[in-house]
């Protein structure tokens, strides 16, 4: 699979499962922009990869700086092809306990950036008469966890994001929302190290998946790179679980 001569724009692109999608672009011949607030992390990204990588530094939930990272995308590798949305934060609470601002807070990244970034992308796909957005939702649009109020709320809302782009901007561009069980990232690394036994945490979100271990993030970009490319191009407005299994079994005791 080649996206060579395309550009694809990774948000978060710098660590995690983004700077997987970044890397695995980039190795399928990709012009790849990375945007993320991290700036030292985005330069030492984009230095190794070296040609065909652009970083610009970014907070997806503020316009005019999404506004002005599509236009250098554009100017820089002349077009936009493939939008990945997947810059993303996680504030550990319930509704009561949440403050206004940690709920805004989450709603403008994970779910404001999402559309902000959508909304400058999507002319730049029109013009050329083709694209995709590609959104990290996740399972926790479907399951959810304990104190993750304000994080699976954004997640959810993005299946529904996805699925207006598809049908809004049909035939031109797809979209299509990707839902990852959990994934051994910086992310949930700090998370399970909030705990008294990381490796315990660790070890119980392994149990919870059928295929008893977490994904690598790699795997989930792999996924994201098959799902924008040429060889799925009747894929969209659609959710995609990449979970491991999460939450298909039954608990209960076994019939002998």
């Amino acid at each position: 699979m080649s996206f060579e001569n395309k550009t694809i724009v990774i948000t978060g692109g710098a660590q995690g499962i983004g700077e997987s999608c970044t890397r695995i672009f980039h190795r399928d011949h990709g012009q790849v922009v990375i945007l993320d607030v991290d700036e030292a992390a985005g330069e030492e990204l984009s230095r190794k990869l070296g040609d065909r990588a652009l970083f610009i530094k970014c907070n997806v939930a503020r316009e005019s700086e999404v506004k002005n990272a599509m236009q250098q995308a554009v100017a820089t590798f002349g077009s936009l092809d493939v939008l990945v949305n997947n810059a993303g934060i996680l504030r550990y609470s319930t509704v009561t306990e949440t403050t206004e601002e940690e709920w805004d807070l989450v709603m403008d990244v994970n779910l404001k950036g999402s559309f902000l970034c959508a909304k400058h992308a999507i002319p730049y796909m029109m013009e050329k008469g083709s694209g995709a957005v590609i959104n990290m939702s996740s399972a926790q649009a479907f399951l959810v966890q304990e104190q993750v109020a304000a994080y699976c709320t954004t997640k959810t809302a993005l299946i529904g994001l996805t699925r207006s782009i598809a049908v809004d901007y049909a035939p031109q561009v797809r979209s299509v929302a990707i839902c990852p069980g959990t994934v051994d990232t910086p992310l949930n690394r700090k998370a399970f190290a909030m705990s008294p036994d990381p490796e315990a945490v660790l070890q119980e979100c392994k149990d919870m998946h059928v295929l008893k271990r977490i994904a690598g993030a790699d795997e989930i970009g792999e996924l994201v790179a098959f799902v924008a490319g040429e060889k799925a191009p009747f894929i969209t407005g659609q959710v995609i679980r990449i979970d491991g299994g999460l939450g298909i079994k039954a608990e209960g005791s076994k019939k002998n």
